[in-house]
């Protein structure tokens, strides 16, 4: 019998929010639209960890951070399958899968370079539908051009 540690164990967040279950190719993309970057508190960031509902999975721990609901729409943009759970006291206080709202407001920007929100100052606005696919897309409520995740471009 080996006495081999098999698992990193990350310190535990007194007060704060994980985001969990982030598809592998995501994380660095979640990441990114949060801004974590600047934050000034402790930040856990793992990815292609093993996970038996998605095979890899990418989790981010922020330590005294809660999000707006703004921010969560951007997660769930990016990263629909993630769960977040929230933290104070170093126990689950909340844990809720992320669910992409119908429609977005004012934090995508549209592709179509003639779209009138590209051309006057008239708020971004998607209807966020599934395709035959099973697939997320983002369409225009002013120009009707679609969009996938891929296309999403955040103002």
């Amino acid at each position: 019998m080996s006495d081999k540690r098999t698992e990193l164990k990350v310190s535990a967040i007194r007060r704060g929010t994980v985001i969990d279950h982030i598809r592998s190719e995501s994380t660095f993309r979640v990441f990114q639209i949060l801004n974590l970057e600047d934050v000034k508190d402790q930040v856990y960031l793992g990815t292609n960890l093993e996970s038996k509902k998605l095979g890899k999975k990418g989790i981010i721990k922020i330590s005294g951070k809660s999000f707006v609901s703004s921010e969560i729409n951007k997660i769930a943009l990016v990263a629909p399958e993630a769960t977040l759970i929230e933290i104070e006291e170093y126990e689950i206080v909340k844990k809720e899968k992320i669910v992409p709202p119908d429609t977005i407001t004012k934090i995508v920007k549209c592709v179509n370079p003639k779209c009138v929100t590209n051309n006057q100052n008239v708020e971004t606005k998607f209807n966020i539908v599934t395709d035959y696919h099973g697939q997320m897309k983002l369409v225009c409520h002013y120009c009707e051009k679609s969009m996938t995740q891929k296309d999403i471009f955040f103002i």
